[in-house]
């Protein structure tokens, strides 16, 4: 279920609850009920999604002690994560920026991984329509020269603006650290 089908749900609900409770808003302007149940879809969906959040949390905190590498070599570069994240409304997808490789992780009981090198990563893109302004959503686009992923898009992800930034970043130090760069052709 997409955003704005979600929000479109929840927002009928909102209106037939009114309705079944035969609450009085007849003092009120059209334009205040509107805003009245806006402000009511937006709370519900915000506590829905805090709620997936910590439940995700819970889960993970298991899943990493299960994940616990039998030994670990002292002179292994660790891999630093730089952001991690997951599409508003989401269980089963989850996406992770380090300082190597951008993670996406999908499913909840079985487990699909694509990573994608940072160095490998062409152009990046951040769009947002206007239903995620509102809710400080977006969409991160990546493309890169892959031959298995040439597109990923990092959908409805909180504050798009500072994961864009902050996997342009990663990208700059990456190609700087391997000593890499792209010539474009005209």
């Amino acid at each position: 279920m997409s955003l704005d089908e979600a929000q479109a749900r929840i927002k009928a609900r909102v209106w037939q609850a009114i309705a079944q409770n035969e609450l009085d808003l007849s003092s009120l302007s059209k334009e205040t009920k509107e805003v009245l149940v806006d402000l009511v879809t937006e709370a519900a969906l915000m506590e829905m999604d805090s709620g997936l959040s910590k439940s995700l949390l819970e889960s993970q905190v298991v899943a990493a002690v299960d994940d616990r590498p039998l030994e670990a070599d002292p002179n292994d570069d660790v891999e630093v994560v730089l952001w991690e994240g997951r599409p508003f409304l989401s269980l089963t997808l989850k996406y992770i920026i380090t300082d190597e490789r951008l993670r996406v992780i999908e499913g909840l009981i079985g487990k699909a991984k694509c990573d994608i090198e940072l160095v490998r990563i062409q152009s990046l893109d951040q769009t947002q329509r206007v239903t995620e302004r509102m809710l400080n959503l977006g969409d991160v686009v990546v493309r890169s020269h892959d031959p298995h992923n040439p597109l990923i898009v990092l959908n409805n992800v909180s504050n798009p603006e500072h994961v864009h930034e902050i996997l342009r970043r990663a990208v700059l130090k990456a190609r700087d650290k391997y000593k890499l760069s792209y010539r474009e052709e005209m």
